[in-house]
Order: structure tokens, then sequence, then C-alpha cells
């Protein structure tokens, strides 16, 4: 008999694939979601056993749980993170699980200025109190999914805007949502072979902003040019998007983690090998991720409507007040420490996080 493995977050980016491939294996999955809709329904289709509930309720954790031997621990990047945690962890505890596999941070340090960032090293920590659970860390940086957020404007006005710095400086390697799944699966059906061991998921090369613009261009169908923003004009996006894509709090972390974008925390280690070793295939390239989003995205089409939507849209940024981010995270009452430090001014990530040869031959995959 296959050990049931309950899937957190189970309709999120990494979740639902995650979700999906431990059911192409034939593995019992219990897929912990909020609400019931198309992706629920898809992983019914798939045979995933549904659990409807609060992943912050420790009584609706602890009844997922029911049953289950292994789990994929994903954790939202919001408000109230480590209390998600706590609440896995206090619950995986008391049903004895053999073996955990989170997602995490590539940035994670103990003095990292985003809040968020210190909850997951916290996080971290205390999952692996417990001697009789095993846990294996996915630890990706900045998602492909990422620069998603801006494709309306690329697919229509042609422009790519982040404030990622210079052009022409290669400083990631994004992985897309089913690679980084991917390595999770592996490490949830072998846990002998990856216990205790972190491992960070990328995409097959270094990009710079240019080059992702290019890539997006050519997945288009049109000529498509970066433009470095600032953070200022970020929050403003963000701010004009529809309020449940982005909370204030969310968009005060990521002003953080544009920082270390701009830093080249990102192209630390990368790319690496991990996709190619655990999953057994090379990671997907940037263009193909995008190429599938299009193809699943008909409105992205060119037509006078739709370019006439996004300069309409455009305007709205432009017209949107600039989010205050020191006064968001005052007013949250943000833990704030007296002297934080970025992931790379920190000797503890830099020894951690040191270059590493890649690996070049696929594992066995079950």
């Amino acid at each position: 008999m296959k050990p049931k493995i309950l899937v957190t977050s189970a309709a999120g980016k990494t979740g639902l694939p995650t979700a999906l491939g431990l059911r192409e294996r034939g593995y019992p999955v219990t897929a912990f979601v909020r609400k019931r809709d198309h992706r629920s329904a898809q992983l019914e289709r798939a045979g995933a056993d549904i659990f409807v509930g609060n992943q912050y309720a420790l009584t609706d954790m602890r009844e997922a749980m029911d049953g289950v031997q292994r789990a994929y621990h994903c954790a939202p990047t919001a408000p109230n993170g480590l209390h998600f945690n706590a609440v896995f962890t206090v619950a995986a505890n008391e049903a004895n699980l053999e073996h955990v596999v989170t997602l995490g941070q590539w940035l994670t340090s103990a003095d990292h200025p985003s809040l968020f960032t210190r909850e997951v090293y916290l996080s971290d920590a205390l999952i692996r109190l417990s001697p009789r659970m095993s846990v294996t860390s996915v630890d990706p940086g900045w998602f492909a999914d990422n620069y998603l957020m801006v494709i309306d404007m690329a697919a229509h006005l042609g422009l790519f805007t982040m404030p990622l710095g210079p052009g022409d400086e290669k400083k990631n390697a994004p992985p897309s949502n089913e690679d980084i799944a991917a390595v999770a699966v592996a490490a949830l059906i072998d846990p002998e072979t990856h216990v205790g061991k972190s491992y960070r998921p990328t995409g097959p090369e270094l990009l710079s902003p240019n080059d992702l613009a290019a890539a997006m261009g050519r997945a288009l169908g049109r000529r498509v040019s970066y433009m470095d923003i600032s953070e200022k004009m970020m929050t403003k996006a963000l701010r004009a998007l529809p309020p449940s894509n982005y909370s204030e709090a969310a968009v005060s972390q990521l002003a953080i983690y544009a920082e270390e974008y701009r830093r080249g925390s990102f192209a630390v280690n990368a790319p690496t090998g991990d996709v190619l070793h655990l999953a057994g295939r090379a990671p997907e390239t940037f263009e193909n991720i995008v190429r599938r989003t299009v193809a699943a995205r008909p409105d992205l089409r060119r037509s006078l409507p739709s370019t006439m939507r996004a300069f309409t849209g455009f305007l709205k940024i432009l017209l949107t007040p600039a989010l205050d981010l020191e006064r968001i995270q005052s007013q949250r009452d943000h833990v704030r420490l007296a002297a934080p430090r970025f992931s790379q001014d920190a000797p503890e990530w830099t020894e951690t996080h040191a270059p590493r040869v890649p690996v070049s031959a696929p594992a066995k995959v079950a």
C-alpha cells in the first residue's frame, strides 16, 4: 500500500501540480483547499480526496491529516504565515507523519528585511524539531510565474515593466510551477533518498530582463521591450489590480524581493541541476512557460479592443496613488529588526548558499 499524502494549498500554483503528479504515480492524496471550484474539480477527477477547510484552523488541519503518512507543506506568502506553519507543525507531530516536504524560500535567513522571509526561516527550524519526522526543503527563488503578472501589458502594449535593474544583467533562472512541483513529488515518494536535504529548482539558464522580454515577444508574436521601473511605480501597478490579487502587506514584501533581485541574490548558484536530478527531465524554458500561458488565454490575442483596454489599464496605473511601504509595515505592526541584513550580507546565508557543482545525471523516479 502506498502511503497517503496530504497536499496543503492544493489549488495553488505548486500545490495543484504536486497533487496531480502524485496521483499520476498512483499515490492516494488528500487535497486541502479553501473552497470547491474548477481546480478542486480537476483534483477530484484525478482521484484525490478533497478536504475543504481553513488551513489556519488547527481543528481542520487535524481532521485533514486523518490517515495521512506524508505531506507537502505549501504555506502561502501572506500575512500570518508563521501561524499557518505552526498549525501545520502541531498537527503533523500529533499525526506522527513520517515525512514532510516544505516549500521554502531561496532567500530565507534569520535577519532578513522581509518579515515573511524571517517567518519562513523560523518555520523551517520549528518543523525540524521533531526527531520522529523527516523533512526535505524545496527552496525556489523568483518564480517564472512572477513575470506573468505583467503579461497583459506585454501582449497588448509591447512592454515588460518591472523594477529588475539594468536590462542586460543576467540575474535569474526562473523555474516553472510544474518543475518546482516535480521536485516536491520526487522527494515525497522517495524520502530515504532525500531526507534532510534542501533543493533549489531553477530554469535551465540565467536570463536578463532583456532576455525575458525577447522570450515573451517570441511567444506572443510581437516585439516586447523591457522597461525598468521604480518600486513606486510597481506599487501603483499592483494596487491597480483587483484587490484579491495582492494585499498591501504582500506588496510591501515584494518590494524587498525586488531589491534582492537587483542585488543579484537570485543569480547565486543558478542554474542548478535539481530538476534534472530529481524529476529526470530538463527544466522548462521561460519561453515555453510563456507559450503555455498564451495558449491558455485567448484574451492575450492582439485586437483593437484589447489594446484599448490595456491602454486604459496603464492610465489607471498612472493615476493610482503609490503605497507608502514604511507606513504599511508600521501600521500592520510588522516585527521590525534594528539591523536587518539582505541575504548576501549575512555570513550564514553565504556559507550555506555557496555555488556547487551542478548534477548532470538524473536519478530514477518511481
